[in-house]
């Protein structure tokens, strides 16, 4: 038997391959110069799959079918496309605790391929063996990947005839409206957006994807292909598709990637026809571990010591989009256990937690967050969750929770968190019951964070400090700040995901004195950064100084 073949020939007899087709292709191999796999293959001797589980079985490692395989995007990023398209090689899985990067390869063998990946992540390299024919078809769909939408969007402009509500609903993936609907919601999911957009103007539809909390324009389609676009995606989120002059929700399920991605979808008339948003609601693309939202050592101890008493209010402050529910469901996480019961009422529920009671606010029975409350308090909670404090009833009763033994959670749309003690007062609760049952408000922002591939090293001058207000009371100056550049891996932008930036304040005796007095917002934050308090963009300003994000983007969401 030939010395340089034979693990991989040993690994073919034991899945019963002939043993002496084996040793033809064997010396046919040595003989030309060609690759033995080549030969097999090409000779038929072995099936694709027979040699995809003998080089698993010849370099001891697993073999995986990629066909509905859940790639893990942020894995397939970590390599380079011209290093995957070079070395046949794919990111399929990362593990952040391990920094290892599970790889898929058709030749475990190419130390090369694997020494590049390891050189090119800065993570440890596991291989598994994959079938040269999928890995292929991933890779062809790559290549053409960032032209698959333009494409498609040639065709819509092509037609002259709208698809018709029949064809719409049928179950033909081949017409022109739904192969755009289905590239148009694969692709968003892939490049991580948070919302789609959909938008009528004057002469054609606009197409954005919100990524890292930017708007970004990917395609246009024709006026006349408007109505059957928004048609498609209504008649795939349930809603009445001949109802175009009032607003309606719904909800879309797909599976991209051997994963369900749930979307919800919100219609809105306008001058110009209907634009229709979709939030993306991917439980698999959050995470419910506070250590990782990007709290520092201080913020975190400081927080979750108002979380983990047994009654008291928590307060989380910020505008729309600001990661708010992300924060408090992964304070859930934090607390849920088979001893407490936990009850949340959410306006919608966006993502579902397992062990916890979840109730969805349904304005049209009746079932508001007032209504609602006094029913759950009658629940036995230990924790109860409301989505947001909009108004006084609401107000009176969270109050009211917290101060008769819940820990109560919910959030507010002020722009700072002292502002959220004065904001109570205003909706009409007695200062002295704010003050007695507020423990702690946290105020955060989402700033895109600086992609690790691309950021470039500066020295800042002092004007760029300047004009940035630097803390130098809280903040050495810094010799050397990062700003984005642009690479395969953020799609250009310099930035890819995003961190939250957070001021936390403790309800002290000093802070809950001033709310009696009826002190203002600045008052009291004098009061709570003189005792440690950190503002929103001193946070922000410290992790551009450790390299996390940009002072561009500092500045862009806290003021």
């Amino acid at each position: 038997m030939n010395q340089l073949f034979s693990p991989l020939l040993n690994a073919l007899k034991q899945l019963g391959v002939d043993p002496q087709a084996l040793e033809r292709a064997a010396g046919e191999a040595e003989r030309t110069g060609r690759s033995l796999r080549a030969v097999l293959i090409h000779d038929n001797i072995v099936t694709e799959g027979q040699l995809t589980e003998a080089s698993a079985i010849e370099y001891g490692i697993k073999s995986v079918d990629l066909v509905g395989y859940p790639i893990d995007p942020a894995a397939m990023a970590k390599i380079p496309l011209s290093l995957m398209l070079r070395h046949r090689v794919l990111g399929l899985s990362l593990d952040e605790d391990t920094h290892e990067i599970t790889v898929g390869i058709t030749d475990p063998g190419d130390v090369l391929a694997l020494d590049d990946v390891r050189a090119a992540t800065g993570l440890t390299v596991r291989p598994v063996v994959v079938a040269r024919s999928d890995l292929r078809h991933i890779m062809d769909r790559l290549k053409r990947e960032e032209n698959d939408l333009g494409d498609l969007g040639e065709t819509l402009r092509a037609e002259h005839q709208a698809e018709t509500v029949s064809n719409l609903n049928s179950v033909d993936e081949d017409a022109p409206i739904v192969r755009y609907v289905n590239s148009l919601l694969e692709q968003g999911i892939q490049n991580r957006a948070s919302d789609l957009h959909l938008e009528p103007t004057e002469h054609d539809m606009r197409v954005r994807y919100r990524i890292d909390g930017v708007l970004h324009e990917v395609d246009t389609v024709p006026r006349h292909v408007q109505s059957a676009l928004i048609s498609r995606l209504k008649i795939m989120s349930n809603v009445d598709i001949t109802e175009r002059r009032i607003p309606q929700n719904g909800r879309i399920t797909v599976m991209i990637n051997g994963r369900k991605v749930d979307l919800r979808t919100a219609t809105l008339p306008t001058v110009w026809g209907e634009k229709i948003v979709l939030r993306v609601l991917d439980t698999g693309g959050i995470n419910l571990k506070l250590d990782s939202l990007g709290f520092t050592e201080d913020n975190h101890r400081r927080f979750s010591g108002s979380f983990t008493k047994p009654h008291g209010m928590v307060l989380v402050t910020g505008p729309t989009g600001s990661g708010k529910s992300t924060t408090l469901y992964a304070t859930l996480a934090a607390i849920s256990k088979p001893t407490v019961n936990i009850i949340t009422v959410e306006d919608p529920v966006e993502y579902r937690l397992p062990g916890i009671n979840q109730v969805q606010v349904d304005h049209k029975a009746g079932l508001t967050f007032a209504a609602v409350l006094p029913a759950i308090l009658r629940s036995d909670p230990d924790v109860v969750l409301i989505g947001e404090i909009r108004d006084r009833t609401t107000a009176q009763l969270a109050v009211e929770a917290a101060l008769t033994g819940h820990l109560v959670l919910s959030t507010l749309h002020t722009n700072d968190a002292p502002s959220a003690v004065v904001r109570l007062t205003e909706m009409g609760i007695e200062p002295f019951l704010v003050g007695s049952s507020v423990d702690c408000v946290l105020a955060q922002r989402l700033a895109r964070r600086l992609c690790d591939w691309c950021k470039e090293e500066y020295a800042p001058a002092e004007a760029e400090l300047a004009g940035a207000r630097w803390p130098t009371g809280d903040l050495a100056l810094p010799e050397r700040l990062w700003r984005p550049a642009g690479c395969r891996n953020c799609a250009n932008t310099g930035y890819r995901g995003r961190i939250a930036l957070h001021e936390v304040m403790p309800m002290s005796p000093e802070i809950e004195r001033l709310t009696v007095q009826h002190a203002s917002a600045s008052e009291v934050q004098r009061t709570a950064e003189a005792q440690g308090m950190l503002a929103l963009r001193t946070d922000g300003l410290a992790k551009a100084a450790a390299g996390q994000t940009s002072i561009q983007e500092v500045l862009r969401v806290a003021i």
